[in-house]
C-alpha cells in the first residue's frame, strides 16, 4: 500500500467509506464492480459536466481529504452498453475538473482502444491528454484487439498493486498465452499500419451519411464512434411499445435483406435510462457495398413501420 503524494490519498482496493462519481451511462459490468466495491457511489447525468462539477463540489466542500478517503470518477472512452449511446466522454474537461477537486479518474476505454486518435491509443491520444493523467485504465480485448480477455493499467505504482492483489492469481481459467499474443500482434499490426484507422474513419462516415436521412429514426452517436446509434425520434411514450419498433425493424431487415442489426434492449438491474434503439457495429474490413446495403435496407424497412 504506497500513498500518491498529488492526492494524499494510499492505493488499496476501493472498500466501505470511498467515495466514486460515475457517469450514469456507464454499463451494467462496471455499476455492479461499482457495488460489489461497497463504496459510496454517486451517479451524475450522461456527459453533463456541469453536472459533474455540481456533484464534485457537493462532495468536496470541507473536506480536504485528511481522513484519507480515495475519490475517484468514473466514465468510459464511447460509451457502450445496451442503451447507452455512443457518444464519448469529454476527457479534456473531466482533466480538469479530476485536478481541480483531487479525485482520481478511471476510465474504461473498450471501445476507443484501436480506434481513436492518430495511432489508435485511445481517448487520451484523441484529446491530447497525457496519459498520467489517467490514474487507472481498463478494456476489454474483444473489439479492435478481436481477441478475449482484458486489461487495467495505470501507473508504476497501480500495476504492482494489481499484481499482488488481482484476483485474477485465483482464476482458473485465466487469459490463454496465445489470447495475450493474438492481442499483442494486432497492438503491433496498428502501430505498422495506421492507415487502417483512416480506412474505418471513412466507412463510419459513410455509414453515418447514409443513415442521416432514415425515416423516423436520427443518430445520436459521435461522429468518430464505429458503434453508431439510432433512437426513435418520436418515442411512443414506454419502453415496451419502443423495444417492439425497434425489433420489427430489426427483425426485418434480417429476413428480407441478410442484414444483421441489433435492437438494445435493457437489463432490470441496470440503472441507466438512456433510451433504447438500434446499435450499429461498422469496421474497417466492411466494404462500400456493405454499408449501402444496411442503408438501403434501414431507410426502407423503417419508412414502411414508422410512418
Amino acid at each position: 500500500m504506497e500513498e500518491d503524494l498529488s492526492t494524499g490519498m494510499t492505493w488499496k482496493p476501493l472498500t466501505k467509506g470511498d467515495i466514486v462519481v460515475a457517469d450514469e451511462g456507464v454499463h451494467w459490468a462496471v455499476q455492479n464492480g461499482l457495488d460489489l466495491s461497497r463504496s459510496t457511489v454517486v451517479y451524475f447525468k450522461h456527459n453533463d459536466m456541469a453536472s459533474l462539477a455540481s456533484t464534485l463540489e457537493k462532495l468536496t466542500r470541507g473536506n480536504t481529504h485528511a481522513d484519507k478517503t480515495r475519490c475517484y470518477i468514473v466514465v468510459e472512452s464511447i460509451y457502450q452498453a445496451y442503451m447507452n449511446s455512443g457518444q464519448i466522454a469529454p476527457l479534456d474537461e473531466i482533466i480538469k475538473l479530476k485536478e481541480k477537486y483531487r479525485f482520481r479518474v478511471m476510465l474504461e476505454k473498450s471501445h476507443s482502444f484501436g480506434v481513436l486518435g492518430k495511432c489508435g491509443r485511445g481517448l487520451a491520444e484523441h484529446y491530447t491528454v497525457q496519459i498520467d493523467k489517467i490514474d487507472i485504465i481498463t478494456a476489454g480485448m474483444g473489439n479492435a484487439l478481436a481477441t478475449d480477455g482484458g486489461f487495467c493499467t495505470g501507473s508504476a505504482r497501480v500495476v504492482d498493486h494489481q499484481r499482488l492483489s488481482s484476483s485474477g492469481y485465483v482464476f482458473s481459467n485465466s487469459l490463454a498465452p496465445y489470447l495475450a499474443t493474438a492481442a499483442v500482434s494486432v497492438v503491433n499490426y496498428l502501430e505498422e499500419n495506421s492507415s487502417v484507422l483512416s480506412i474505418l474513419r471513412s466507412n463510419v462516415a459513410l455509414l453515418q451519411k447514409g443513415l442521416s436521412v432514415t425515416p423516423g429514426l436520427q443518430i445520436c452517436s459521435h461522429l468518430l464512434s464505429p458503434m453508431v446509434f439510432l433512437k426513435l425520434k418520436k418515442s411512443t411514450g414506454s419502453l415496451a411499445p419502443d423495444l417492439d419498433l425497434l425489433e420489427t425493424i430489426a427483425e426485418q431487415a434480417l429476413k428480407e435483406d441478410t442484414v444483421f442489426i441489433v435492437a438494445s434492449k435493457r437489463s432490470s438491474l441496470d440503472r441507466c435510462k438512456l433510451p433504447v434503439g438500434i446499435r450499429l457495429f461498422v469496421s474497417a474490413g466492411h466494404m462500400e457495398s456493405d454499408i449501402s446495403k444496411v442503408c438501403s435496407s434501414l431507410n426502407r424497412i423503417s419508412s414502411s413501420v414508422l410512418n
